[in-house]
C-alpha cells in the first residue's frame, strides 16, 4: 500500500494513531532520514518556523552546518515530538526554486537578474518617485507572521520612520486579527491567557473552528496526554479527524456559533451554573449580557444552530461539570464576517464560569502562523511597537525616546487594515507595494480581483526566498531573502513563549536576511542614522525590550538570547522585577485584568447570518481549511519536499456528502467544476460524511482554491470571511476534439 493510501486509511479510521505515528516513527514515512555517510559533530536547539506551535528542533551540524534535525527532547512546548513539516524543515530550503539574485523585470516585461546595487537602486528611485508625485501615502507594504521578531520590527520602524510610509499591515490580518481584538475588547489587551499545558489539565475541552489534529497536531498530542479522560467537544459543521476521536461532536449549521454560545450561556445563568464570586469581582456588565441572552431560547438557538435542544442542553451540562473547562478557538472562528463576536461568546462563556487563570482553563484562541504573536505586538503596523498606540501621544513620546528619533516622525493614526490597502490600490490611491514574505496573490480572499489589483500598481516588489510564488511572478523587483535556519531572531508562539531562531546554515546564492535587506534598504534610502543601533538582531531584542516596558508584555526580564536558551522559552510577561521566570505560566491567575477598573468586560451584539446564503442557482455552502498536517498554507515551502508531497494528494478536491454527489450523478474521483459568482475550479470528489448535506469543503492550500471566496470581513477587526459562501457543482465535461 502506497504512503498516501496507507494514511488515508488511517484518517479514516481515527486521527489520534496516524498522528501518533507521524509524530513518533516518522522513519517509517521518509522523515528525518540522515545519509550514512554524514555524522554530526555538535548539535543546536531552535524553534521551527512552520505554524504557532513553537516546537524546538534539535538541529545535527556537520561542520557548523546543519545536515538533519530531530525534535528536541526536553522542550517545554513539544516533548520530543515533531510534525511531517517540522521533520522536513532543513529539506525545503534546498528547493532548485530559492530565489539566489536579484530580479528585475525587463522592457520585454521578462524578470532578468541584478546585482543587489542595481536592485537598491531602483527600489529607492521607484518608490521615492511614486512618494513625491503621489504623496507618502501612496506607497505600502504587506508583511508576515514567518519573520524573526526583530526583522518585522525593523520593516515597520524603517517603512514608518525612515520611509515616511503611513500604511503597512501583515497577513495575520488573515488569521488572528480577530482574536487580537477580542482580546483587546475583553481583557484590556491581546493577551492569550494559557499554556499548553492547559490540554493536559482540562477535564472538559470544548474546541471550536479547531481541527486540532490536523492544523496543530502537536497540541493535539497534548490533549491526548491528559490524564483526566476529558470531555472533548468540538463544534465545527464538519466531522473533521478531531471530532471523529471527540466525546461530542456539534455539527453546528455554519456560522451558527454565536447563537450556540449565547443560548449556553442563557442556560447556564438560568440554572444557577455560574461563577457569582468571579463574575462581581473580575467583570463588568453581567447584568447587561444576562438580559440580552434571555433572548435566546431553545426555539430560536434550534433554528439558528440546526442542532436539538438535547445537544444543546447536554453541552451546557458538560460545561456545568467540568471543574476545569477550557475554549479553544482558531480559524473556523476568526475567518467569519462576526468572529470577534463569536470570539467574545465564548469569552464570555468562560468568566460567567469563572474558567479562567487556574491550570485547565481559558478562552484561547490559538494562533496561525509561527510568529503571529511576535507580529501582533512588535511589527509596528496596527499598533505601535511594544502593543502601543499610534494614536496616543503619550506612547510616541515614549517610542520615540527609547528610539531616540523625533515624536514627528512616528503616524499619528493608524494603518489601513490589508483590505483597505489593497483597496486603495483599486481606486488609485496606492502606487507601490512592497510584499514580504507572504503570498497575497495566493491566499487573498476573491483572488481573481485580488490578481487585478496587484497588477494596477506601478511598482511591485516582492521579498521571498522563493522566486516561484505567484506574487512573485507578478513583481517589478525579487529581492531574494534567507528562510528559516538561515539567519538569527526570535518567534513568539500561541501560549506567548519567546523562543530562538538560529542560522545553522548559509543561504543561497547571494539572498540575503531578510534583517541585512532593511539595513540595504535604510542605507541606500538614507536613513541609516535613525538606525544606528539596529546593527544586528540581537541589538534589536535589547531595543524591543525597552519598548515593553510597562506593558503587559513587558519582557523587560529577559536577559538575551542565551537566557532565552537556557530556560526553554520564556513567555511574557516577564519583566524586570519578577523574577519568576518558570516555564508554563498562564494569565489572570488573581482575577484582574488590564482594563483601567481591573476587570474583564462583557461585549455581545445580535449574530448576523452569513452575507451570501445560498440559493436556487448556487445551493452549496463552501468551507475552506487546513487540508492535512503536512500542508503549510500556499504550498510555497511545502511542496518543495518529495516526502511532504506524498502525505497529500495531488490535485484539488472538494468533498461532498453523499446525498448531494447522488443527486449531482458524480461518484469518488470525479473531476467536476465548483463554481462561486467570483470565479470556477476544477476539482475531484471525495464523497464522505464529514460534510453535511448542503455543504462542500475544499482545503486552501491549492493555488485556485481562493477563485470562489467572498470579499466579506469581521467589521471590527477587518478578518476576511474565508469560511461560508454559496457555491455549485457540475460535472467537468472534457472538451471534444476534432
Amino acid at each position: 500500500m502506497s504512503v498516501f493510501k496507507k494514511i488515508t486509511e488511517l484518517v479514516r479510521q481515527r486521527s489520534g494513531p496516524l498522528t501518533r505515528e507521524l509524530l513518533l516513527q516518522p522513519s517509517r514515512f521518509g522523515l528525518g532520514k540522515l545519509p550514512e555517510r554524514l555524522k554530526p559533530d555538535a548539535v543546536t536547539d531552535m524553534v521551527c518556523g512552520y505554524c504557532s506551535t513553537g516546537c524546538s528542533l534539535r538541529v545535527h551540524l556537520k561542520d557548523s552546518q546543519a545536515i538533519n534535525l530531530t525534535p528536541s527532547p526536553r522542550y517545554p512546548v513539544n516533548l520530543g515530538m515533531a510534525c511531517p513539516k517540522g521533520w522536513e524543515a532543513l529539506t525545503v530550503l534546498d528547493s532548485p526554486e530559492r530565489a539566489t539574485r536579484p530580479l528585475l523585470r525587463d522592457n520585454a516585461g521578462k524578470l532578468q537578474p541584478v546585482d543587489w546595487r542595481t536592485a537598491m537602486t531602483q527600489f529607492v528611485t521607484r518608490f521615492r518617485n511614486i512618494q513625491n508625485t503621489y504623496g507618502n501615502d501612496a506607497v505600502a507594504f504587506l508583511s508576515t507572521g514567518q519573520m524573526a521578531t526583530e526583522e518585522m520590527a525593523f520593516l515597520g520602524a524603517l517603512a514608518k520612520f525612515g520611509m515616511g510610509m503611513l500604511h503597512g499591515d501583515g497577513n495575520t490580518r488573515q488569521c488572528m486579527a480577530t482574536a487580537v481584538v477580542a482580546y483587546k475588547q475583553a481583557f484590556g489587551f491581546d493577551a492569550p491567557p494559557y499554556t499548553y499545558a492547559d490540554f493536559e489539565e482540562s477535564d472538559v475541552i470544548v474546541l471550536v473552528g479547531s481541527n486540532l489534529c490536523i492544523a496543530h497536531p502537536i497540541m493535539w498530542e497534548r490533549v491526548m496526554r491528559n490524564p483526566h479522560s476529558p470531555e472533548i467537544i468540538v463544534v465545527d459543521p464538519r466531522m473533521t479527524e478531531t471530532a471523529m476521536s471527540s466525546t461530542m461532536h456539534l455539527p453546528v449549521k455554519p456560522k451558527g456559533d454565536q447563537a450556540l454560545f449565547y443560548g449556553i450561556a442563557r442556560i447556564l445563568i438560568e440554572n444557577g451554573w455560574v461563577d457569582h464570586d468571579f463574575i462581581e469581582q473580575s467583570t463588568s456588565d453581567f447584568a447587561s449580557f444576562a438580559e440580552f441572552v434571555q433572548q435566546f431560547d431553545d426555539e430560536r438557538v434550534t433554528k439558528e444552530t440546526g442542532l436539538s435542544s438535547e445537544q444543546i442542553d447536554s453541552f451546557a451540562e458538560r460545561i456545568h461539570q467540568g471543574k476545569r473547562v477550557s475554549f479553544w478557538w482558531t480559524m473556523g472562528v476568526n475567518q467569519s464576517h462576526q468572529g470577534v463576536r463569536t470570539a467574545q461568546a465564548m469569552i464570555n462563556l468562560a468568566l460567567i464560569t469563572g474558567n479562567i487563570g487556574r491550570p485547565g482553563t481559558g478562552a484561547n484562541s490559538i494562533t496561525g502562523q509561527c510568529n503571529a504573536m511576535g507580529s501582533r505586538l512588535f511589527s509596528n503596523t496596527t499598533n505601535l511597537l511594544g502593543g502601543h498606540d499610534f494614536a496616543n501621544a503619550e506612547h510616541r513620546e515614549k517610542i520615540a525616546n527609547i528610539l531616540g528619533i523625533d515624536p514627528s516622525l512616528i503616524p499619528t493614526q493608524n494603518s489601513k487594515p490589508y483590505h483597505k490597502i489593497l483597496d486603495g490600490i483599486l481606486r488609485g490611491k496606492i502606487k507601490g507595494l512592497w510584499v514580504i514574505c507572504t503570498n497575497p496573490a495566493h491566499s487573498w480572499i476573491n483572488q481573481i480581483q485580488c490578481r487585478d489589483i496587484l497588477e494596477r500598481l506601478d511598482f511591485l516588489v516582492v521579498q521571498d526566498m522563493y522566486q516561484t510564488t505567484e506574487t512573485a511572478q507578478m513583481a517589478d523587483l525579487v529581492l531574494p531573502a534567507a528562510g528559516w535556519g538561515e539567519k538569527e531572531g526570535t518567534f513568539i508562539n500561541s501560549e506567548r513563549r519567546i523562543g530562538r531562531l538560529k542560522k545553522v546554515r548559509k543561504a543561497p546564492g547571494e539572498a540575503l536576511s531578510d534583517f541585512h535587506i532593511f539595513r540595504l534598504v535604510a542605507n541606500y534610502w538614507g536613513c541609516e542614522e535613525l538606525f544606528s543601533d539596529w546593527q544586528s538582531p540581537a541589538d534589536v531584542f535589547q531595543i524591543l525590550k525597552r519598548c515593553s516596558t510597562g506593558q503587559p508584555c513587558d519582557i523587560t526580564g529577559i536577559r538575551d538570547y542565551e537566557a532565552v536558551d537556557s530556560q526553554g522559552g520564556i513567555q511574557w510577561p516577564a519583566p524586570e522585577q519578577n523574577s519568576d521566570l518558570c516555564q508554563e505560566r498562564r494569565l489572570f491567575a488573581d482575577g484582574r485584568f488590564y482594563h483601567a477598573d481591573g476587570k474583564a468586560k462583557f461585549i455581545f451584539d445580535e449574530p448576523s447570518p452569513i452575507p451570501e446564503m445560498p440559493n436556487e442557482k448556487y445551493p452549496l455552502v463552501l468551507s475552506t481549511g487546513r487540508g492535512s498536517a503536512s500542508q503549510w498554507h500556499t504550498q510555497t515551502r511545502t511542496r518543495q519536499s518529495a516526502v511532504l508531497r506524498k502525505l497529500y494528494p495531488e490535485h484539488t478536491f472538494v468533498e461532498l456528502n453523499p446525498k448531494d454527489a447522488k443527486e449531482l450523478a458524480v461518484g469518488p474521483q470525479d473531476e467536476v467544476v465548483v463554481e462561486s459568482q467570483r470565479g470556477d475550479i476544477r476539482a475531484r470528489v471525495v464523497i464522505t460524511h464529514a460534510v453535511q448535506p448542503g455543504q462542500v469543503f475544499v482545503p486552501m492550500h491549492y493555488e485556485e482554491a481562493n477563485r470562489l471566496t467572498l470579499a466579506t470581513f469581521d467589521p471590527h477587526s477587518h478578518q476576511p470571511a474565508y469560511k461560508a459562501c454559496a457555491v455549485r457543482i457540475r460535472k467537468f465535461l472534457q472538451p471534444q476534439t476534432k
